[in-house]
């Protein structure tokens, strides 16, 4: 690989992230739901995570278009970075507030900016990634010179705390503890500004043929919306067998790609399934020389805004040389993620 074909088309200047409201342990989730403290702990491993609305009474505190603002205005506020300088937003997530207008709309209006091109993407874990490959796109095309990449999502709109949860599907039980609420943003320029971390590559493929989700999340419309179905199902064997292979996979096409040897990175961003998972998950990656950078124990799995998490604990290591390879997997329908940052 030339050194050409190796060359960043775009710069993560600024990282943002938000998470609402206090943290909430296994011990007060575990009173709320009426399970057992010790399977959290056991079967998911995560130890806190955050939620939009209040488990007590359900009212929601934060908006997906909130959080996304939140994180966006705090990478618009680092050094380097103006917001008249935004040229589009791209937003990942798999739980938009409305189905129309696109949350990220509702963004751009928070953060007053207006005659720019807006995008939305529809996607689980991947849809940061998704993101950011299309912002990577857009300035490589020399058309945009600035761009936001936000990524977030509001789990617990699907977490009714009210219900009876003493006969519960173990496919619907495991959604109320394993995910959390949050978003992410970043600032990508087409000149190195703010921190000067290039994306050296970013990889997108979908890879779920013939395969059945791993992971289901309805739509009710009005003429549907007193069905039976479970609006949350994860059938979390088949995602225990899959990701961690798929993510051996996606971290070797990633060297192979750039030409770069395990031994050359690091830092790691495993995929932040869940405490229990992202520890199995990094012990097969087999990087040792490369120190991970995980963050989902405490946050819990909220979705698109992941990345961004790890990357803002990533910058407060990074130093100029460093590399770091990110690996992430959509299991609703089989999606490789992932991406290559190197600090200039």
């Amino acid at each position: 690989m030339t050194q050409e074909q190796t060359a960043p088309t775009a710069y993560l200047a600024s990282i943002g992230t938000a998470l609402p409201g206090d943290p909430v342990d296994n011990a007060a989730l575990a009173k709320v739901l009426g399970v057992n403290e010790e399977w959290i702990e056991v079967f998911i491993g995560t130890k806190t995570r955050h939620f939009a609305r209040d488990l007590a009474t359900g009212e929601v505190r934060w908006s997906l278009a909130d959080l996304c603002a939140k994180a966006a205005e705090k990478a618009l506020a680092a050094d380097g970075v103006d917001a008249s300088d935004i040229d589009f937003i791209v937003l990942g997530t798999a739980t938009p507030d409305t189905l129309m207008p696109a949350t990220v709309n509702n963004v751009a209006d928070q953060l007053g900016l207006d005659q720019v091109p807006t995008f939305q993407l529809q996607s689980g874990c991947a849809g940061a990634v998704q993101a950011l490959s299309v912002a990577q796109t857009m300035i490589a095309s020399g058309q945009y010179r600035t761009g936001l990449v936000i990524g977030g999502d509001v789990c617990s709109k699907h977490l009714d705390v009210q219900r009876d949860l003493s006969g519960a599907a173990p496919s619907d039980l495991v959604n109320f503890v394993l995910f959390g609420d949050g978003a992410g943003a970043a600032v990508l320029t087409s000149e190195p500004a703010g921190q000067r971390v290039a994306v050296r590559h970013v990889l997108n493929r979908f890879t779920g043929l013939g395969r059945k989700p791993g992971q289901v999340i309805e739509w009710f419309g009005l003429a549907d919306r007193h069905d039976d179905r479970q609006a949350l199902t994860e059938d979390y064997k088949a995602i225990e067998e899959g990701v961690p292979v798929m993510a051996v996979e996606i971290l070797w096409e990633l060297l192979g790609e750039l030409d770069w040897d395990a031994d050359d990175l690091d830092f790691l961003l495993p995929p932040q399934l869940s405490g229990r998972m992202t520890r199995v998950i990094a012990e097969q990656l087999g990087v040792p020389t490369a120190r991970e950078v995980s963050c989902v124990a405490d946050t819990g799995n909220n979705g698109n805004a992941l990345p961004f998490l790890q990357i803002e604990k990533l910058l407060e290591e990074m130093a100029a040389g460093q590399k770091a390879l990110a690996v992430a997997v959509e299991s609703s329908k089989w999606i490789k993620a992932g991406f290559a940052l190197e600090k200039i």
